[in-house]
Parts: C-alpha cells; structure tokens; sequence
C-alpha cells in the first residue's frame, strides 16, 4: 500500500486531470465542475438548477465518460411512473418455454444516473429517487435490490417553468448533498460554445478514474482531519441559520421560516475535506468550509412569507450568515 502521503498527492493529480478532462468538453463554470467532483466523492448527490442550453445534461454525460462509468439519463414528465426508474417484474419463457418472473431493473441501475427536470416528474415517482439516495438500493415486491457501486444521482431543475412541476418537498431537497446553481457563460466562454457546437472539431473524453479508484478517493476523504474549532464553525454556521440561534443574524430571525437540518454541517464538513486534500492539504481550513458553505445551505434554508413578499433568496441568508458568523 502506498504510504498516506503520496495517496493525498495522487488524489490531487487525478481531481485536476479529471476536472479538466471534463473542461475539455464542457466550456468554462470551473466552480460548478469542482463542486460536482466533491459531491462524488463525497459520495453525494447533486441538484442542478439552471436555464435551458447551459449543457447540464452534457456535464454529467462527460462526467460518466471521464469516469469510465455506465450512464442512464431519465427525463422526468408527469406521466413517467416509478416503475420506470425502479424497474418491473416480467413473465419470460425461460429455453423449455416454461414461465419464469423475473425482475427488469430499471435505469436507476446504473453508476451516474441523470434525473433530467425533476420537479415535472409527480411526487409519487419523485419518492422513488428517495430509497436510491439514502439506502443506495430499491424494494421492488418486497425484495430488495442493491445498486451498483459507486451511485452518483444529478437532478436538474428549470427555474423559470413552473407551470405543471411539482417542487421537491422539504425531505427530498435534504437527501442532496448540493445544490448548484449554473450561471450564464460570459463572452469567452460562448464563443468557446459555439466553436465547438458548430465546427466539425468534437473532443473526445479520455477516462480517468475507474470503479476502484472513485472508491480508494472516497475512502481517503474520511482520513482527511479537521481541528475541533474548525469544525465548531461550521456547526455555528448551521445553528446560526435557525431564528432562535444565539448567532442569528437579523436576517435569518426576520426572514427564515426554518433553518438548515444536520445534514447541512455533514455536507460542510465532507465538502470542505475533498476541497483540502484536491489541494494538498491534510487538514480542512476555515476557508474550505466558506467555500462549500453557500451549496450546502441553499437548499436547506425555509423563507418565511416576509422573506418571500421581500424577494430574499437562501442565497442573501447564506451569504448573510458567512458574514457575521466568525471563525
């Protein structure tokens, strides 16, 4: 085995190969792919939300190709029912045409599995991504089914169409590691786009990471150590989020209906490891956590019907929290 040193550097060497291999393909947001890296190895999942044509559905298909992984993708609409990702029970002649049940897994059976506009999927087939998420496995006829590891899910979500979706409720929303929001390219980076998309060059995506290797790295994050009072912060973070928090600021207790759950400091906590040894370090810094602190809340932060009425955004509260909670 290798000793502990060199398998802090190798980690590093293979999250910069890998985040640019993926950059070769899709153009620019280098803060979104980093992001997207941690929640995998982390062993999260991820909730993208962003306008149409930004390629989110390109990122994750060149994720699974740098990783050498299967990819299914499901492109979720009101009719879509669970049996559709989960998979069914079928009656097929076996050789002596006798009749056997057998069970068809569906497409969540695979490594990277992309949940394309998840909120017009009803909640009853969005409840199916719950047991995948948490237990890594689904129940089909009261047996259970483990998935293949690792399970990567990235659900994406339009901000703008909200005519006929039916949003996350609060328990789902929790179960992801991230959310990511995907900004517009700027000049560079669209003209970068529409070179590629309208010429006749198309890079292809080499792996760089297999099965064995995303499970030594997810394995080496948990060795990553955090000082006590490092990780205090970022359980004040997530105190200070509630109104009835000692640290509060004035804008969690006006506009904050509920603050973030546990999970927020977990994914903190995880986030901030990966970003430390990508970077050759050994130990997490304050600055690791300021910087996976804005996804990690984002989705777990309730506005109350004054936040609403004055257009605050998780992102404000988050913001606001960084700023008057000190290290």
């Amino acid at each position: 085995m290798q000793p502990l040193q060199e398998q802090f550097s190798a980690f590093g060497d293979r999250f910069e190969r890998l985040r640019d291999e993926i950059q070769r393909v899709f153009v620019g947001h280098s803060t979104l792919v980093e992001r997207v890296l941690i929640c995998l190895f982390c062993r999260g999942h991820v909730l993208i939300e962003g306008l149409p044509g930004l390629g989110k559905t390109l990122l994750v298909k060149t994720l699974s190709e740098a990783l050498d992984l299967s990819f299914a993708r499901i492109q979720c609409t009101p009719d879509l029912m669970p049996a559709d990702i989960i998979g069914t029970h079928m009656l097929i002649e076996d050789s002596k045409g006798s009749p056997n049940v057998r069970f068809q897994k569906g497409p969540i059976f695979s490594h990277v599995l992309l949940a394309d506009e998840v909120n017009r999927a009803t909640p009853k087939t969005q409840s199916a991504f719950l047991e995948a998420m948490q237990e890594r496995g689904v129940t089909a006829s009261g047996t259970t089914y483990p998935l293949a590891e690792p399970f990567f899910l990235l659900a994406t979500q339009n901000p703008i169409e909200m005519e006929g979706t039916y949003p996350l409720p609060e328990a789902q929303l929790d179960r992801f590691f991230f959310k990511l929001e995907v900004d517009f390219p700027q000049m560079d980076e669209l003209s970068r786009i529409v070179d590629l998309t309208t010429s006749s060059e198309s890079p292809v995506v080499a792996p760089v990471c297999d099965r064995r290797d995303i499970e030594e790295m997810c394995a080496l994050v948990r060795r990553v150590k955090i000082a006590e009072r490092v990780k205090r912060f970022a359980l004040r973070i997530v105190l200070a989020s509630h109104p009835q928090g000692e640290e509060s600021p004035a804008a969690v207790r006006d506009y904050v209906r509920y603050g973030a759950s546990p999970r927020a400091a977990q994914s903190m906590i995880l986030g901030a490891k990966v970003r430390a040894v990508s970077q050759g370090r050994y130990h997490v810094a304050v600055e690791d956590l300021r910087d996976v602190a804005e996804p990690s809340l984002l989705h777990r932060i309730l506005l109350n019907f004054e936040g609403e009425v004055a257009k605050i955004t998780p992102s404000d509260i988050a913001r606001e929290l960084l700023a008057n909670v000190e290290p």
